[in-house]
């Protein structure tokens, strides 16, 4: 009678033995080989850890920087993480958040304003036309990416108007206009001193006031020498108004100058210093402070050398 081979289930284990991390057939891998390769994977996307809990390590050591000297308060070590707090204002253009710059041993921290332009499809550039004056580009291929507003045109502007506000802040930071210590500029976000209480309380603004006469004159005393110091050197604000314009420990800031104008390179420049002016002014006259605005206006213009 003809013998047959056991087949029984211990002689399968010896001859196909699964549990053996070592063997293979025709490419099928094993349980443990199987689990190993899950945790390569995983390990090539996981994020690597950021020491003290942040968002991500310090960008001091990319971008542009602000001018020196740089305050002391301004944490530059590159161990430094970064911590996002929230979001402190929404505009059309751009969204400003709250960041925290901190050694993850929690010697040092500052709290900085993280300006971030959107991305081009949410992106509403609707005012750019007059600003973007005296601006152009070398490129014949960008201009009209430009004009014709496509997404590569919207993301060409949005690089425009942070380079031309971080200038801007670093060119009226040394000349000692009160503006907020530009950090740094890497692409379209900007890091600016923070202006507010050491809660994340952000400085209010001018808009929202309703201070006593003295009060009020030492505003005005203010203002009109931030508009003095800005048609000295021939340029405007653009956009100013009481909205604008920040009261930090009772001292006026500057704030939002992407679109500041050169008023003898744009065209329509005489026309944005006299409407920063009234608009401005016209707020401290609504107040009940005493000012001939057109008076203001005819003395800044000749402060800059248009008359």
């Amino acid at each position: 009678m003809r013998e047959h081979k056991d087949l029984s289930p211990r002689r399968r284990r010896r001859r196909f033995p699964d549990e053996d991390p070592a063997y293979t057939r025709r490419g099928r891998l094993t349980e443990a080989q199987r689990a190993r390769l899950a945790e390569l994977r995983e390990e090539a996307f996981a994020q690597p850890e950021i020491p003290g809990g942040g968002d991500r390590l310090s960008t001091w050591e990319s971008g542009v920087r602000g001018p020196d000297p740089h305050p002391y308060w301004l944490v530059t070590e590159l161990a430094a993480v970064d911590t996002e707090l929230g979001i402190l204002k929404s505009g059309k253009e751009a969204d400003v958040h709250l960041l925290r710059r901190a050694l993850p041993d929690g010697s040092r921290e500052c709290l900085l304003a993280a300006k971030r332009y959107r991305s081009a499809e949410h992106r509403q550039f609707h005012r750019d036309a007059g600003y973007l004056e005296g601006r152009r580009l070398r490129r014949s291929r960008e201009n009209r990416a430009i004009a014709r507003r496509s997404a590569f045109g919207l993301n060409l502007i949005a690089e425009q108007w942070a380079a031309a506000e971080f200038t801007a802040l670093c060119r009226l930071w040394t000349l000692g206009v009160p503006v907020p210590y530009p950090v740094q500029r890497d692409g379209t976000e900007l890091l600016l001193e923070f202006l507010g209480d050491e809660r994340g309380e952000a400085a209010p603004r001018l808009a929202g006031l309703r201070p006593d006469p003295r009060a009020l004159d030492d505003l005005w005393w203010q203002a009109g020498r931030i508009l003095d110091l800005l048609a000295g050197e021939g340029i405007a604000h653009g956009d100013l108004s009481p909205y604008n314009v920040l009261v930090h420990e009772g001292r006026l800031v500057l704030i939002d100058l992407p679109q500041v104008v050169d008023v003898f390179g744009n065209p329509a420049g005489p026309e944005f210093l006299a409407r920063d002016v009234r608009t401005l002014a016209t707020w401290f006259v609504s107040r009940g402070l005493d000012l001939h605005i057109p008076t203001v206006i005819d003395r800044l213009r000749r402060r800059a050398g248009l008359r």
